[in-house]
């Protein structure tokens, strides 16, 4: 459906006849002027003349031209069905650990050895592309927590910036977990009660920030705020020495305790994930969380049209001038001035002709 943004515009089309019907035109001062060339220039008006006899359609073309500007003016617009957003969905943000732990190779893809941040990038982008009907929102930590998507229905963009983390970013020395979830309690307060989830992932301990883990924990239990929280890592992984093979625990500074007690205050539930089957069993559960019934809204796709009567009016304002220049005047303001040069050479250099 075409609509009009701002339809009052339409009120000036009448101007240009309103100026040319009351606005008195300024008086002609004709002056004696002697021109030695008055000849070349009568001929040169005569072709002028014969060119512009079409004063027709210079006017059609100038009304056509502030048509095409009034209609630019008023910003039409192209309105799409109505689209209704899913009436059931959660306030869903995601805190992602992007700490320089998060590049330890503890994970079996395909009998190939991956990274943990890499892992956690195919299977929540998954888990990301499924979450239809709800808002999401992206956070990244390791020594200090930024805010990478607020909430948003776009889940393409979400999984986008996501895709593109990558370590180092953030300042990757240590991790402030406690920084993450208060950033998280900021944004989702606001949100509706008993929608408010926080998913946090993180394979260390906190080391960082301005907020300790514990308090970050409280404020969301008393916004009301769900956090469900992931440790990341392998239990063993065996390292191959010069004195021989031996068995070692990557995930040693996972804080687990710290992470359950959060969870279970506000509500929710801490998981491990070991290896990559893991991961997307607890995504795969974070998939079935109750659903809320929020307010439906919908909205229509605009598409705005202005720049098109605009084109067009500048489209013909370029050929109406192209067409007012005197060509032919020119070229025989050429033709007589070459002719004057021609008859300046043939006369003999010193004659009194």
């Amino acid at each position: 459906m075409l609509e009009f943004t701002w339809p009052y515009v339409f009120l000036a089309l009448p101007l240009p006849l309103l100026v040319y019907r009351l606005l008195t035109r300024a008086p002609r001062q004709d002056a004696a002027l002697y021109v030695p060339f008055f000849s070349v220039l009568t001929r040169l008006q005569s072709d002028h003349e014969n060119l512009t006899s079409g004063h027709l359609l210079n006017l059609i073309c100038c009304t056509l031209i502030w048509l095409l500007i009034v209609l630019a003016a008023s910003r039409p617009q192209w309105l799409g069905d109505p689209v209704q957003l899913p009436s059931t969905g959660r306030d869903l943000m995601l805190s992602v650990d992007i700490s320089g732990s998060m590049e330890a190779q503890d994970m079996v893809v395909g009998n190939r050895q991956a990274s943990r941040i890499d892992v956690v990038k195919a299977v929540v982008g998954d888990f990301v592309k499924r979450r239809e009907g709800d808002r999401l929102g992206l956070i990244l930590f390791a020594a200090h927590a930024y805010i990478q998507a607020p909430l948003t229905f776009d889940r393409e963009t979400v999984g986008k910036l996501l895709e593109e983390a990558d370590i180092g970013i953030i300042e990757e020395s240590a991790t402030a977990i406690g920084d993450a979830i208060g950033l998280a309690v900021i944004h989702l307060r606001k949100r509706p009660e008993n929608a408010r989830v926080l998913i946090l992932l993180t394979d260390g301990v906190n080391n960082a920030g301005a907020v300790s883990p514990e308090q970050a924990g409280q404020l969301a239990r008393i916004e009301k705020i769900k956090i469900y929280t992931i440790g990341i890592g392998a239990d063993q992984v065996v390292q191959r020495t010069f004195f021989g093979a031996r068995a070692i625990n990557p995930s040693a500074e996972l804080d687990e305790q710290v992470l359950s007690r959060i969870a279970e205050s506000t509500g929710g539930r801490y998981f491990r994930a070991r290896d990559v089957n893991d991961l997307v069993e607890i995504y795969e559960e974070l998939d079935r969380l109750e659903t809320i019934e929020q307010d439906e809204q919908t909205y229509r796709p605009t598409r705005v049209l202005f720049y098109w009567p605009l084109g067009a009016a500048m489209l013909i304002s370029f050929i109406l001038a192209l067409f007012s220049i005197p060509w032919l005047s020119l070229a025989g303001k050429a033709r007589v001035e070459a002719i004057d040069d021609e008859s300046e050479a043939a006369v003999p250099s010193g004659s009194n002709a």
